[in-house]
């Protein structure tokens, strides 16, 4: 084992721990800015939920292409282009001046960002031993909500300091900076950056499931990645995932500041509560999936923190909506996130394991899957509360998604990879 106090890879992680946080930071600005947005765009409150929606659906078009460049060129690549694109239009979003542009400018953002984690899967594949994947996926995921959740409250505070626009173009320059310092500093396999000790590169290499002169150049067999029952089963669950989180990124601020009556900055520290408790989701599943992998229980280490993580997130998710007062209603809605949230490392992780050279192509597919649950969410809310005059539907409709997954992760096997090579 590596016996420096900070080893390289832990660098790398750190790097994609801050990525995270900028993807998801981008990602809610819309919904934070939906007020000033909706005003100077004269928009609906439907036509808002297209524009969040068209992000999902762009996302989840180009995650399996994503992930094939991604196996193909190697995340240093991959991660630099995708990060640079949609921060490009990130920034574009402040010069949008109507609703068909907004919807072209956000499907072309979420089609920049579908890289970012298949990207980061095949740097993992690289990179990390097995026994850390798990926490090492935890800590990527929760940057992401802890990036989401300084952006509620920040984003609001800097809207009113400089407009809704600039904002965009701030924040899509940040992203323009982590592009430039992880294509200088990283290398795609571990062995050839120059930070890492010949004793810590050997240690990767024996506790990884690659080989040394891995033929990374085999072609993947997408008809045998369809016909696997193990890829069904991951995105069927994923939808289920994305269906209750996406929640957070597209309506609950605007949801909890209407129906309780609050100003932008107590609807951000209230919508932030979710995120936060995420995060806490993710470092807890992280360590859970290492934990009992380190006891020589592969399958176990990946069925057990999704399957607990999808029963508190249908309890949560139900409980909230009967909650008068706007903090119970956080308090559930929090535990609903925490447990959707401790579905992701063992997802992500389970991916790797099946994916192996094609962590990238398998971890894109399954966010596919995943985020046409998202773009499902973002339409769903609105139009079932028009429909029915009641938020309730939709809460019950997550809730059952979220049950149903508990029963697709029985049958998952993430220690037998797939065989896909063409």
């Amino acid at each position: 084992m590596s016996k420096s106090l900070f080893p390289t890879r832990y660098k790398m992680v750190f790097g994609t721990f801050v990525l995270a946080m900028i993807v998801l930071f981008d990602r809610i600005l819309l919904s934070v800015a939906k007020d000033p947005v909706a005003e100077s765009l004269a928009l609906s409150d439907k036509q808002m939920g297209w524009a969040m929606s068209i992000f999902a659906l762009g996302y989840a078009l180009f995650q399996t292409p994503a992930g094939l460049f991604a196996d193909k060129y190697g995340p240093r690549k991959i991660l630099t282009a995708v990060v640079a694109l949609w921060s490009i239009f990130t920034a574009l979003t402040g010069a949008v001046y109507s609703y068909v542009v907004l919807l072209i400018v956000r499907f072309l953002f979420g089609a920049g960002e579908a890289g970012a984690f298949p990207g980061m899967a095949r740097a993992i594949y690289s990179w990390i031993p097995l026994q850390e994947r798990g926490i090492v996926n935890g800590i990527n995921f929760s940057g992401g909500r802890i990036g989401a959740a300084f952006a509620l409250p920040m984003v609001a505070w800097l809207m009113d300091l400089v407009g809704w626009r600039m904002t965009f173009v701030i924040l899509g320059a940040v992203g323009i900076l982590w592009g430039v310092i992880w294509y200088v500093w990283f290398r795609d396999n571990p062995e050839d950056h120059k930070g890492v000790s010949e004793m810590e590169a050997k240690y990767i290499l024996e506790n990884t499931n690659r080989s040394s002169g891995e033929d990374e150049k085999t072609k993947i067999d997408f008809g045998k990645l369809f016909r696997s029952k193990t890829m069904w089963l991951l995105m069927g669950q994923y939808f289920a995932s994305n269906f209750t989180f996406f929640f957070c990124l597209t309506w609950l601020f605007p949801h909890i500041k209407a129906k309780y009556g609050l100003d932008a900055l107590e609807a951000g520290f209230y919508a932030s509560a979710p995120l936060i408790f995420g995060a806490l989701g993710n470092w807890f599943s992280g360590f859970l999936v290492d934990y009992i992998y380190k006891r020589k229980k592969w399958a176990l280490s990946r069925k057990a923190p999704a399957i607990i993580g999808f029963i508190l997130a249908s309890v949560g998710i139900v409980a909230s909506v009967y909650m008068k007062e706007v903090t119970p209603a956080i308090i559930f809605i929090s535990i609903a996130v925490f447990g959707a949230d401790m579905t992701l490392s063992p997802s992500w992780s389970a991916c790797v394991d099946i994916g192996k050279q094609f962590s990238g192509a398998v971890s894109g597919t399954m966010n596919m899957a995943g985020n046409i649950g998202s773009f499902l969410t973002a339409l769903a809310f609105p139009y079932l509360l028009d429909m029915t005059g009641s938020e309730v539907p939709f809460f019950y409709l997550a809730a059952g998604l979220n049950v149903l997954a508990i029963f697709l992760w029985t049958a998952v096997k993430p220690q037998y990879p797939l065989e896909i090579t063409a």
